[in-house]
């Protein structure tokens, strides 16, 4: 399927997505958000629409955005009163590339069949996907209950986890079929059921895999903050990337206080790029110290190179093939120094304690030169450039 531009499912690159944490009724503020996000290379940016003037805003921020050349794709999260938003304000059903529903909380008894509809029907009329989006923290309780009472009527009654599970997943292909009942494509509805544990996570998604062939959306709900946030992540979608399921991923880190949140984007992408299923920049390989590397220069040096490839990936994906797969080594002394620099694209050992002051630099695999005194850090990015420069095809203008 097509979101904006972006193509999810089928053989399609897997695609990594953000969500932006700002009011979306503050244009300002969700304009700047979404193009750091997009910068930092989310392929698409979810916003909160909760309230008629977050609805409101999102025609104008997607006009800005297009205004400064940011074309990435927004998508639209709406609970409780997105049947009313999405008739209420039609350039915000417009604007938005993609709405993302969750059947726990579209609406409650009698009504939740028929609000959904609404937003159905909304998607079909100007032609928008649907991330139907189950959450165990929201989950249709009528629904639960009666996977419950069922269950406790078998002889021989299921763990009360896998009824959860089983559960999930039933609310999600409901859903999706009653979203294609109502006219929505097949190839219009994308899956997710999550959930903020590791093991959940994985069994919930094989069992989704297994039952249907919808495009799926995987992410750990409520991963948490900082280095937890990201082991959990990566260890669930990990096994389930492996495996071959997932089409679109978000890592939903808590942002420390005053923290960037780009850095869910970056780690989506660095799973991705670990697991060798797609590359987004060139990957620097650094020692992690030792007694021998008593200095930090090693470590001043690596942390500089990383954020300046970065900066330059953009620029440089522009205007070279290839690029995002060059790998770049900053070793910090000779123990495993010169091997793992032979190895890289570019490589450099940094002298360790009681070495002499030199740092040869290899470049595929030969040692090429040998820089010392106080401006290596600089050399060795100029020798970086150089390399790119020569060593990968420009893309024709």
């Amino acid at each position: 399927m097509k979101i904006g531009e972006v193509i999810v499912g089928g053989n399609a690159p897997v695609v990594v997505q953000s969500m932006t944490n700002t009011d979306t009724a503050d244009v300002a503020s969700t304009v700047a958000q979404v193009a750091a996000l997009a910068k930092a290379g989310s392929e698409l940016v979810r916003v909160t629409v909760n309230t008629e003037e977050a609805a409101a805003a999102v025609a104008l921020i997607r006009a800005q955005l297009d205004e400064m050349g940011c074309l990435v794709p927004l998508v639209g999260d709406f609970h409780y009163n997105g049947h009313l938003l999405l008739t209420k304000f039609p350039d915000c059903a417009a604007a938005l590339a993609k709405y993302r529903i969750n059947p726990g909380n579209v609406g409650f008894k009698d009504k939740r069949d028929q609000q959904f509809t609404v937003m159905i029907e909304q998607a079909i009329k100007y032609d928008k996907p649907v991330r139907i989006g189950v959450n165990w923290g929201s989950l249709d309780q009528d629904l639960l209950a009666r996977f419950m009472d069922d269950n406790a009527k078998l002889k021989d009654p299921k763990d009360v986890q896998l009824v959860m599970h089983e559960a999930l997943v039933a609310s999600a292909m409901e859903s999706a079929a009653l979203a294609e009942d109502i006219g929505l494509a097949r190839d219009h509805i994308i899956l997710s059921c999550k959930v903020s544990s590791v093991q959940d996570l994985v069994a919930v998604y094989q069992m989704l895999a297994a039952k249907c062939d919808y495009a799926l959306h995987l992410g750990l709900t409520e991963a948490g903050m900082g280095s937890k946030g990201i082991v959990a992540s990566t260890a669930a979608l990990s096994v389930l990337l492996q495996q071959g399921i997932g089409d679109t991923i978000r890592i939903s880190l808590t942002p420390e206080p005053g923290g960037d949140r780009t850095k869910e984007v970056i780690v989506g992408q660095e799973i991705l790029q670990s697991l060798d299923i797609r590359s987004f920049t060139p990957q620097i390989a650094a020692c992690p110290g030792c007694g021998r590397t008593t200095s930090t220069v090693f470590q001043e040096l690596a942390d500089d190179i990383q954020n300046y490839v970065r900066a330059q990936m953009p620029e440089w994906g522009e205007r070279y093939i290839g690029v995002e797969d060059m790998q770049v080594a900053v070793m910090g002394c000779i123990v495993n120094g010169p091997g793992e620099s032979k190895h890289a694209n570019i490589g450099i050992s940094l002298p360790g304690t009681g070495e002499q002051p030199a740092a040869p630099v290899f470049i595929d695999g030969e040692k090429k030169m040998t820089l010392r005194g106080e401006n290596i850090a600089q050399e060795f990015k100029q020798i970086v450039d150089d390399y790119v420069a020569s060593s990968y095809t420009q893309k024709p203008l």
